[in-house]
């Protein structure tokens, strides 16, 4: 098992940045990806952030390449997610996301994937 526990949410004017955090804890050895997830209201949970571990390489959706980054340090069990240039169409629940074993890149922004989850933490973005 797993535990993942999010942090580092806020409340941001358009244009400002915030930096997520993501604890790992528990069986963390076997993971083989771990990605940012998010929430908007009303609409369905969509993958914005993935990195997977075996090369480091990070795949982003389109509407945050180029203002997110993705990151991790091993050492300390964390991943981040550096989010520059916010906008008010970020705003939404993030979730830290992990999955053991297999990965293809093709399960990057898919939620059905992934086994962990933790409880998320509200961004949001005003205009």
């Amino acid at each position: 098992q797993v535990q993942l526990v999010e942090s580092g949410g806020g409340l941001v004017q358009a244009g400002g940045s915030l930096r997520l955090s993501c604890a790992a804890s528990g069986s963390t050895l076997d993971l083989s990806a771990m990605s940012w997830f998010r929430e908007a209201p009303g609409k369905e949970r969509e993958g914005v952030a993935c990195l997977r571990r075996s090369d480091g390489r990070a795949h982003y959706i389109q509407s945050v390449a180029g203002r997110f980054v993705i990151s991790r340090d091993d050492e300390n069990k964390s991943l981040f997610l550096q989010m520059d240039n916010l906008k008010p169409e970020d705003t939404g629940i993030y979730y830290c996301a992990a999955k053991p074993r297999f990965f293809i890149n093709a399960y990057c922004f898919d939620s059905q994937k992934y086994d962990f989850w933790g409880q998320g933490t509200q961004v949001t973005v005003s205009s």
